[in-house]
């Protein structure tokens, strides 16, 4: 499994899992723990989850957890296509409000490892997009925070204009990078 930096936030790591196929199909390791810690990717993964939007241009995020139930997410598309966002909100970082973004799909095979400091979102780029993600923390409500997905700030380049975005109330509510708290001082969660 290849490893590299995502273009302009090093923390963030786009994996690259082979696929051997043959005349049947093809098989991926997509988890080895020994390939992902010579990446420098040392986690525990304690949840899965699997998510499916039907239209296209659902919008699912910035999100991110806080505090003990802080979450690194490893990220891939089992179905469709996606344009996934990190965001840097570690405070004193040299990237903090930085993005980055990366097109996962099924036919690429490409995965996102999200650490902890970072808000995370998608945007689906095809109907019926299945998207599919182990976290380091388990889900907890109490503790869910987000970011506005359309800060100008940040200056994310969706691939879909704001009125036609399908998001949910909550995701349209978040406060912009300027309003949110300190929750991840870069001191605690370097690169």
């Amino acid at each position: 499994m290849r490893s590299v930096a995502a273009e302009g936030l090093p923390a963030v790591r786009v994996l690259l899992p082979e696929r051997h196929q043959d005349a049947r199909g093809f098989f991926s390791e997509v988890w080895r723990e020994d390939s992902m810690a010579q990446a420098g990717i040392n986690v525990r993964f304690v949840q899965e989850n699997h998510a499916l939007s039907r239209a296209v241009g659902t919008i699912r995020g910035l999100h991110f957890q806080v505090g003990p139930a802080a979450q690194g997410k490893l990220v891939r598309c089992l179905r469709g296509s996606i344009l996934d966002v990190a965001v840097d909100i570690r405070h004193g970082s040299s990237t903090f409000g930085r993005h980055c973004s990366i097109i996962l799909s099924a036919e690429n095979w490409k995965q996102v490892y999200v650490p902890i400091g970072f808000a995370h979102g998608y945007c689906t780029l095809e109907p019926n997009t299945e998207v599919f993600y182990k976290v380091t923390a388990y889900y907890d409500p109490a503790s869910e925070r987000g970011l506005a997905w359309d800060d100008p700030d940040i200056g994310i380049a969706w691939p879909v204009k704001g009125e036609n975005a399908i998001l949910v109330a909550r995701d349209r509510a978040y406060p912009r990078l300027s309003e949110l708290a300190m929750f991840f001082p870069f001191a605690s969660y370097p690169d």
